[in-house]
């Protein structure tokens, strides 16, 4: 009995060292440890020596048992390792395998976005944000935007309910602030703004950025010194500013503001169709009426707005034919530009 227990013992031992996986191991357990395999089968065998020897040969191949088991445990939990770090190193990244990798870009409307709002925080201004789903009491009434307004038709507008719409401008953001706040007010507010409109100059969504600077003596002669200073900062020194005059319900006197082209200077070329200008944003004097409907009195302060299509300032800094081009997501396009 003591050398069918020794055999036994080697062999499961030489066995469990030889077992190079999980799988194969738990095989050995089963033949060698389970209720079945070789050890029960020795505790049988106990039935055929004498009732004197059995405790001396039960506890012999009990021992036998539970140092096979110590070595399985420690085979078990070495080979787990093992088999975990090879998953580990398959499945991992090597960073060190390739060098090259496409580096993304900044759309040029986010450059674009980004640089203007510089520009303006460099002047003092702060953000201010509002809802896109706004509300047509802010979007029109409070603007000083009649009924009548073709603004208003659905032909121009979105429309979500009869006073709710996507809004067509982030002037309604102006109102907000203009019903909460005290003067001075300095801000800008950058967001998307949806129309009905989809061509190369156009889009159904694109960006805006609108100003807005209350306070007492506020002229149109700051209105035109603040864009002259954008205008140098975001182009170059040599830009130009020109006034036409215009009309929008929320301003008195409005204008719209042409820039020197930034390709020609103001010589003539294709981007500007050789008249040396290039309309970029709508501005004015803010109306008396819409600083009354926001509970200012106009008598004793008066300000200026204006409001720039990122698009449009993107496609002329950086003479982009189609606004369609930047909403494509193209990377050989994007590319092209730098943060």
């Amino acid at each position: 009995m003591k050398e069918k227990i020794k055999s036994l013992v080697k062999n499961s031992l030489e066995q469990i060292s030889d077992c190079n996986s999980l799988k194969e191991l738990e095989l050995i357990k089963i033949e060698i440890l389970s209720k079945n395999g070789s050890f029960a089968n020795l505790m049988k065998d106990l039935k055929n020596i004498p009732n004197e020897q059995k405790p001396f040969y039960g506890k012999i191949i009990n021992e036998a048992k539970s140092e096979v088991l110590n070595v399985f445990s420690t085979k078990s939990s070495i080979l787990n390792e093992q088999e975990q770090n090879a998953k580990e190193k398959k499945e991992a990244l090597d960073v060190t395998l390739s060098k090259k990798y496409n580096i993304g870009a900044f759309n040029p409307i986010n450059i674009v976005k980004q640089d203007i709002s510089n520009i303006f925080i460099g002047m003092g201004f702060s953000l201010a944000d509002g809802p896109e789903i706004e509300l047509k009491k802010y979007n029109f009434d409070l603007l000083n935007i009649p009924e009548d307004h073709p603004a208003r038709d659905f032909t121009d507008t979105f429309y979500i309910t009869e006073n709710l719409l996507l809004r067509t401008q982030t002037s309604g953001v102006q109102v907000r602030v203009l019903e909460k706040e005290k003067p001075p007010i300095k801000i800008i507010c950058p967001g998307k703004v949806y129309r009905p409109d989809d061509d190369a100059t156009h889009s159904p969504m694109f960006h805006q950025i609108e100003g807005l600077y209350i306070d007492e003596n506020v002229t149109l002669k700051d209105l035109k010194k603040t864009l002259e200073e954008f205008a140098k900062l975001f182009f170059d020194k040599h830009t130009t500013v020109r006034f036409r005059p215009s009309f929008f319900p929320f301003t008195e006197p409005s204008v719209e503001v042409d820039l020197s082209c930034s390709m020609c200077h103001g010589k003539g070329c294709n981007l500007c169709k050789n008249t040396g200008w290039l309309e970029l944003l709508g501005a004015g004097v803010v109306n008396p009426v819409v600083l009354e409907k926001s509970g200012l009195d106009s008598k004793k302060y008066s300000g200026f707005a204006f409001g720039i299509g990122v698009e449009r300032a993107a496609m002329i800094k950086y003479g982009i034919p189609d606004m369609r081009l930047m909403f494509d997501n193209d990377v050989r396009f994007i590319k092209q530009f730098k943060f």
